[in-house]
């Protein structure tokens, strides 16, 4: 496979490589490309040094994936440039998330919609992924009415200066840019993107409208607040969740238990509970504080966390790419 990584300097782009590797992915040529002041920069894949190239070289390339995470006007100008060569697209950005042409994917829940003809695919936001993980096996299993969803996000979700921007508040000293409004160390902070004309934030809305596109279930209630905290290692979230029917606590469990990419965390006796400390380079989701509402019929609170760089970006975007792979979605593949 001829895989193209975009964004490649970047935090997430950084990662991506990272679980390329680690994963094994089928790879014969490495296109590593980014903006035109990262062009002619070495990068290391694989024990090998590689040149970054433009977008115009990658896509004249016609690389058989391309994974993008360069922001979402980039992805709007260039993935279809590199579609029309033929290249399938997995877009990490919110460009195509909400487009009713494009697949919002995460593998364990939807994969089996994707087809051949799916150019551009959509990378959820790295809130949302975390979440629907753990709540599509309970929605088929009981159906969920209401979300009521509290965040407690990463600063590596901003990005690079939002971490130089720690670091150096940490140190005492003045940040060179600051990617907040305000200090982020030793605060939180009730804001993540933009306000809409609603209150909400960008984020919180997104939470709302790819939950229910990735669930398939337009009329499910959600409401959110996002929190961006001093924490390097992971998303963490409350999800308190109104069921339409009665539920076991111990079959939640097990369901969660038995469902691919999460780890189930839930023994308070033995003070055991997800933490982003522990979530950090991690693959997968982890879940627990699972306990019965007392003040609501059917309703279920849960405590979500996971390294929003890796499933909630990198990882699950590899993951798309693995599943187009292995049911010859993609390239080469799809020729014969």
């Amino acid at each position: 496979m001829k895989v193209a990584v975009v964004g490649v300097t970047g935090l997430v782009g950084t990662v991506m490589c990272e679980v390329l590797e680690e994963q094994n992915f089928p790879i014969t040529e490495f296109l590593p490309v980014a903006s035109a002041r990262s062009v002619g920069k070495t990068i290391t894949f694989r024990g090998k040094d590689h040149t970054v190239i433009s977008m115009e070289d990658a896509v004249a390339a016609r690389a058989d994936i391309a994974i993008f995470s360069a922001g979402g006007g980039v992805s709007k100008e260039w993935a279809p440039r590199f579609a029309e060569v033929g290249t399938t697209v997995v877009d990490n950005s919110s460009a195509w998330r909400m487009d009713p042409t494009k697949k919002l994917i995460v593998p364990e829940i939807n994969a089996d919609i994707l087809t051949e003809n799916d150019k551009i695919i959509a990378n959820p936001n790295c809130s949302t992924i975390q979440m629907v993980m753990a709540l599509a096996p309970l929605h088929k299993r009981y159906g969920i009415k209401r979300l009521i969803i509290s965040t407690y996000q990463s600063i590596t979700g901003t990005g690079a200066k939002a971490v130089n921007q720690y670091e150096a508040e940490k140190e005492g000293k003045t940040p060179e840019e600051m990617a907040y409004h305000y200090q982020i160390m030793d605060n939180c902070i009730p804001h993540c993107d933009i306000f809409l004309e609603n209150d909400y934030t960008k984020e919180e809305m997104k939470l709302v409208h790819e939950t229910r596109k990735i669930l398939r279930d337009d009329d499910l209630k959600i409401t959110a607040t996002a929190v961006r905290v001093p924490v390097q290692g992971g998303h963490s979230e409350s999800v308190n969740v109104e069921f339409f029917s009665d539920y076991n606590i111990q079959e939640v469990r097990d369901i969660l238990t038995a469902t691919p990419g999460m780890i189930v965390q839930d023994n308070a006796t033995n003070n055991e509970y997800p933490m982003p400390l522990f979530s950090k380079n991690k693959n997968e989701v982890f879940v627990g504080r699972l306990r019965r509402d007392e003040s609501a019929e059917n309703a279920l609170n849960m405590w979500i966390v996971a390294d929003n760089l890796r499933k909630g970006a990198a990882t699950n975007a590899v993951q798309i790419a693995e599943y187009l792979v292995a049911n010859n979605l993609v390239g080469a593949m799809v020729e014969k």
